[in-house]
């Protein structure tokens, strides 16, 4: 057989297919990270190497801003082609979300992606409306702003009021109800609103988020509303103040079909509102443009079945065919692509601090502890396993296994026999697994073993704080290790984290044709540290995130590559504190210290606590309270 080398590693995490171009394996077996998709790169464990020796510990959230400007490059350079290639008149807009990751640093870092072409941003709440504004560069003159989400007069109005800061505000109806806010409020503030309009499509998208459309959706209005917005409007004399129309047809879209099927009605239905509103001049598709998190290139749901320049080509080809079949002037083209926009610059590195391993089977069992009839049927199974009666010896271990937990509970076995009992049935389903490869055609039973005897592999991280749509929504994200990869990945594992929820762990990984339930690792060695890297995690994942057993933000750093080629560490923002969080769910650290304080002086007199031991812990829990809230693990694992 070939020897293992890197193309194998990088054939079986599939880097090549959700990588896109922004990821690959060096020379050296690491990750390397080319944030611009061209062949200058980093060595993303190198950087880590280096954090880690200044101080800065594991788990840690890698961010690439660079990625982000190539990102919004690609998009806008999509419809621009689009655009050219079918002779459109309007123009595009690219507009990011803020909901995706309200981070400061990422929310500036795609404010500099303008790329000549502008960028625009959507809030959907009050909090995220006050950040914006406060951002807005005097610079960016009538830089878009899309209002979206419930509203209430105090948001609607600082909307309208940005109008003077220089930003230009439209406010998009997603209740009926609302419309009669925003003429009320317009009119206190003596600003011309910009309405748009976000319609309900009939039509569905494809994936996990499909019923964020049709008749049962949250948002949107239905036709009917629609028309009696428009009358409301001319009754009041704002029917020019309609400038938009906006639909969404889900997050994360797998399927181009379904794409081009809520185009159609959307196109239709702009043209339709265009006749009775000739002030109207946009069109935004919302979100939806996928992220091919598993690599495939197929419609299952964490991937996507088309390309960037396919969705942009048929989002520009539908709108012309319907404007210019109607007569109408092609309108300007907004689409709120912030999971393909940000997925791809986040990396989330966790460190390995232990691993339960699957013993592997002896050649040669120990006897039976006692002349116990069952465990002498068990040992002879093991002895005599071979590939012609596997199945048979399976079937006769399962029984075998209800038998000792029977008797155990009834008694008539003790302790030590049914340690027995268990170690060797999973020496003895770990052979059959093994052996099982003989076979021309291996039956379901047997085949779900592998998905059992696995290792667990324990990761200084929260899923509930840094992934937590891999526990909602058992979201897939890739999983590789960051080095090693010049070396053959031997064990089969799963992944666990640091919290005491059973829930905390990772089993299901990316596979080209099926979601694999292990992922390939290399063999821990525990004085040698061992990185994994779990990436497009960019989208979500941040401020979704909970407490859960007090775990708080990771460390977070933004890496350039300098004019040299070389990774550049242009901000380090540190994570959570234990004293931060304490503080979050209303503890107050001074009260903490006073009543540890009491504590000790009641120690001492009751219980003749010296006044060194008195000292020493005030000391450490005055260094844990201002520590990381995650374990302290340095690269000699000590």
């Amino acid at each position: 057989m070939e020897p293992w080398n890197i193309q194998r590693s990088s054939d079986l995490y599939r880097i090549d297919g959700w990588g896109a171009g922004y990821f690959k394996i060096n020379e050296q077996g690491n990750v390397a990270v080319s944030p611009h998709g061209n062949e200058q790169s980093v060595d993303l464990y190198g950087i880590v190497e280096n954090l880690v020796r200044r101080g800065v510990k594991a788990p840690l959230l890698i961010r690439f801003d660079g990625i982000i400007r190539d990102r919004a490059r690609q998009i806008q350079g999509a419809f621009k082609k689009a655009i050219a290639e079918c002779e459109y008149n309007g123009s595009y807009t690219l507009t990011y979300p803020v909901k995706v990751n309200q981070q400061r640093q990422v929310v500036e870092s795609v404010k500099l992606c303008a790329n000549g072409s502008g960028i625009g941003l959507e809030v959907g709440s009050k909090p995220e409306l006050l950040a914006v504004l406060a951002m807005h560069d005097n610079s960016a003159k009538e830089a878009l702003l899309l209002c979206n989400g419930y509203k209430d007069a105090q948001l609607i109005e600082l909307a309208l009021l940005s109008k003077k800061l220089g930003l230009r505000p439209i406010i998009i109806v997603e209740q009926f109800y609302e419309l009669d806010t925003i003429l009320k409020a317009a009119q206190e503030v003596g600003v011309d609103p910009e309405i748009g309009l976000r319609m309900n499509p009939a039509y569905r998208g494809a994936g996990r988020w499909a019923g964020s459309a049709g008749e049962n959706a949250k948002f949107g209005l239905t036709p009917y509303e629609i028309v009696e917005a428009i009358k409301l409007l001319e009754q009041h004399g704002k029917l020019d103040c309609v400038k938009l129309l906006h639909f969404h047809m889900g997050s994360q879209i797998t399927a181009i079909s379904a794409i081009k099927r809520v185009l159609k009605e959307a196109t239709r239905m702009y043209a339709e509102i265009a006749r009775m509103c000739p002030s109207l001049s946009y069109l935004d598709v919302g979100g939806g443009l996928g992220v091919d998190y598993d690599g495939s290139s197929t419609n299952f749901e964490s991937s996507m079945n088309y390309t960037l320049e396919q969705y942009a080509g048929d989002v520009v080809w539908e709108l012309r065919q319907m404007c210019d079949e109607c007569g109408l002037p092609h309108p300007n083209i907004i689409s709120e692509s912030g999971r393909a926009l940000v997925a791809h610059h986040a990396v989330l590195v966790t460190e390995v601090l232990d691993v339960a391993h699957f013993e592997a089977p002896p050649q040669q069992l120990p006897p039976p502890p006692t002349d116990d009839e069952k465990l002498h049927e068990l040992y002879v199974l093991f002895k005599d396993l071979n590939l012609k009666n596997l199945h048979e010896t399976f079937n006769d271990a399962q029984g075998l296994r209800e038998q000792f937990l029977t008797n155990f509970v009834a008694g008539t076995i003790n302790l030590e026999e049914r340690a027995y009992a268990e170690r060797v049935l999973r020496f003895l389903f770990t052979r059959i697994n093994d052996l099982k490869e003989g076979l021309k055609v291996v039956p379901e039973d047997i085949e779900v073993l592998e998905s059992v005897l696995r290792d667990m592999y324990f990761c200084n991280f929260s899923i509930f704080q840094s992934l937590l749509d891999s526990w909602a929504i058992e979201q897939l994200f890739p999983i590789i290790p960051i080095h090693r990869l010049n070396q053959e990945p031997t064990r089969k594992a799963v992944i666990a984290d640091l919290t005491c929820d059973s829930d905390g762990k990772i089993d299901r990984f990316i596979d080209l044709r099926e979601v694999k339930r292990y992922l390939n690792l290399h063999p821990f060695h525990p004085d040698n540290p061992y990185f994994l890297g779990v990436f497009l995690v960019g989208a979500y994942q941040e401020c979704l995130g909970n407490l859960h057993n007090l775990f708080g933000d990771t460390n977070a750093i933004h890496v350039e590559i300098d004019e040299e080629g070389q990774p550049r560490i242009s901000s380090i923002v540190e994570g959570d504190t234990i004293r931060e969080v304490l503080q979050h769910v209303q503890y107050s650290p001074d009260d903490l210290l006073s009543r540890i304080n009491n504590s000790i002086e009641f120690a001492r007199r009751q219980n003749g606590l010296s006044a060194e031991d008195a000292a020493g812990i005030v000391r450490r829990y005055k260094e844990n309270l201002n520590g990381y809230t995650y374990l302290q693990w340095n690269m000699q694992g000590s």
